[in-house]
């Protein structure tokens, strides 16, 4: 079988597999936010946190319970960190410096993960399990919520509440997160990734030096970094070691599990709000992307220039030859249109174009499927803007599942699509132009500027992966990625629920002759269109400096 056919059939059978789950999950999914009942384990946890969750709350009063969760998160993991180094089960690892902890800490807290360390040389049991795992949880969680919301929004009318925040994120944790993870890490151990507290082994000699390696509780934090679209792995070479991957078919696996839940969630978004027509509509937009990238991708690993590349059946560099080019290239493209950020291959190693896909993968905003509840509401708001183009374009009022689309809801939807390109170029450009952080790049020219450029656009748009060559702990990348990734996470979320405040206190407008069908192929196109030329538009510059100007180059 040749390399090219194996990627084409791993990618059918993957399709498959998520077809399956597409209507149950997201059946199941909506039951869970739409429930008026709580499990008893669940009231413990409101009696212990002080919370009602069955007051409901404006959009204000959502974003504070939101904001304040997450700043206790970023806390109490940062003191985690900061005092490892006289905590039980830490494997000798010393305490993490300021600024690495302060970065770690909003990373795991965002569902960046960005890791600018070596985990298995300087993380101990205790901050792997008690911290980065449970921000794994619920942060994931927080997403998921903010994304119900809205979609809240759409569906209510006459009223400011959104529901209640703590009773989203409890549930969305207990009843969706917690099962899905516990299923997917025994499926890991079962087929061969570890999951113990042992410590620190010497396995045999290497470069004239003994080579020693960790374990951990691994299959468990490989689900749940899988399962919440997080990304941040127990070992620096992340889902490319065999102790977190060890097989075609883990690899295959974890692939399922990183888009299962954003795609399903765009049934939840239809059922919730009583067409799942529109929610199919949602569903063809992603998958549009989601392949259309995976084709491109393919395309550029697998057109080999040179007698090297072509021996070899495609561009191996940075690739695990027990994955393959086409497993790798479903796995880059899978893990950069989501907020997950795994890698089974190095993405700085990938052909220039093949790079740059995976950077374009962020930077049209991790919608397509996107991150778990991020990439639902991102593309809701995209939803909007595509639904006021064609307003404009006809001469009428734009209308989106019954609720008009004013002055206020266009701003905010705005508001949202600008700040993370802002971001992303304004760090940038800071970091080129200054003295100091380009001695940070591994390589010279445009695959050096494309080094930085990623690293802003991974925080910017909370996706986690890097172009390895890039030394990122620093003073300067840790502070100023941790910075991006804080702002790149809650500034959309304002936005996104002050629009979801606003929809929900509208009345339904009703369906007309002129009302546009937003549920037909006709707006799926010009969804996808609005899409692609405005990210185009905003960050086509950057890229011909970067990953165009090598590609074109090679």
């Amino acid at each position: 079988m040749g390399p090219v056919l194996a990627g084409v059939l791993q990618l059918l059978a993957l399709v498959a597999a998520l077809a399956l789950a597409y209507i149950p999950l997201g059946n199941y999914m909506a039951r869970v936010y739409s429930s008026d009942k709580h499990w008893r384990v669940e009231r413990w946890v409101y009696k212990g946190i002080g919370a009602n969750p069955d007051t409901e709350m404006t959009w204000s009063a959502y974003l504070r319970g939101v904001l304040a969760f997450s700043a206790v998160g970023v806390l109490f993991l940062y003191l985690l960190m900061r005092l490892q180094g006289v905590l039980p089960g830490s494997l000798g690892f010393s305490s993490v410096d300021p600024a690495q902890s302060f970065n770690t800490a909003v990373s795991f807290v965002t569902n960046t993960n960005w890791q600018s360390y070596y985990g298995e040389q300087t993380m101990g049991h205790v901050v792997q399990t008690a911290g980065l795992a449970v921000q794994n949880f619920v942060s994931a969680a927080v997403g998921m919520a903010v994304a119900v919301a809205l979609v809240r929004g759409f569906a209510r009318s006459r009223t400011g509440e959104l529901s209640n925040f703590w009773s989203d994120l409890v549930r969305g944790t207990l009843r969706i997160l917690v099962p899905a993870a516990a299923i997917a890490a025994i499926v890991l151990v079962a087929c061969g990734v570890i999951q113990n507290f042992s410590g620190i082994h010497e396995v045999g000699q290497f470069m004239g030096g003994s080579q020693q390696w960790n374990g951990g509780a691994v299959a468990s934090q490989e689900a749940i970094k899988e399962v919440g679209t997080n990304g941040g792995g127990y070992f620096n070479a992340n889902s490319a070691h065999p102790f977190e991957n060890p097989t075609p078919f883990t690899n295959l696996f974890e692939i399922f599990l990183i888009l299962v839940i954003p795609f399903a969630l765009t049934r939840t978004f239809g059922v919730m709000v009583g067409s799942v027509k529109q929610g199919y509509a949602i569903l063809a937009t992603m998958a549009t992307i989601w392949l259309g990238f995976v084709a491109l991708m393919m395309w550029t690993e697998f057109a080999h220039h040179g007698p090297a590349l072509q021996a070899a059946g495609g561009a191996y560099e940075g690739k695990e030859v027990r994955f393959g080019v086409g497993a790798s290239s479903i796995f880059a493209v899978s893990t950069t249109l989501t907020s997950t950020g795994a890698v089974d291959s190095f993405h700085s190693s990938f052909t220039g174009l093949g790079g740059g896909i995976t950077m374009l993968g962020m930077m049209l905003g991790e919608i397509a499927p996107g991150g778990v509840g991020s990439g639902l509401y991102g593309m809701l708001v995209m939803a909007v803007i595509a639904v006021f183009i064609a307003g404009l374009m006809v001469g009428r009022t734009p209308e989106y599942l019954g609720k008009k689309i004013g002055t206020r809801e266009i701003k905010l939807a705005a508001c949202y699509i600008l700040i993370t390109p802002a971001l992303v170029l304004v760090f940038t450009a800071v970091s080129m132009a200054l003295p100091t952080p380009p001695h940070s790049m591994l390589n010279a020219g445009a695959h050096g500027f494309s080094e930085v450029l990623y690293a802003f656009t991974s925080a910017s748009n909370n996706n986690g992966s890097a172009f390895a060559g890039l030394n990122a702990n620093t003073d300067w990348f840790n502070t100023m990625t941790g910075l991006a990734m804080l702002l790149g996470r809650f500034l959309p979320m304002v936005f996104v629920l002050a629009l979801a405040g606003s929809l929900a206190e509208q009345k339904p407008v009703p369906v007309t002759a002129g009302t546009l069908r937003t549920e037909k192929p006709l707006f799926t196109g010009l969804l996808v269109g609005a899409i692609v030329i405005i990210t185009g538009l905003t960050y086509f510059p950057a890229l011909a400096l970067g990953p165009l100007a090598e590609g074109l180059a090679s």
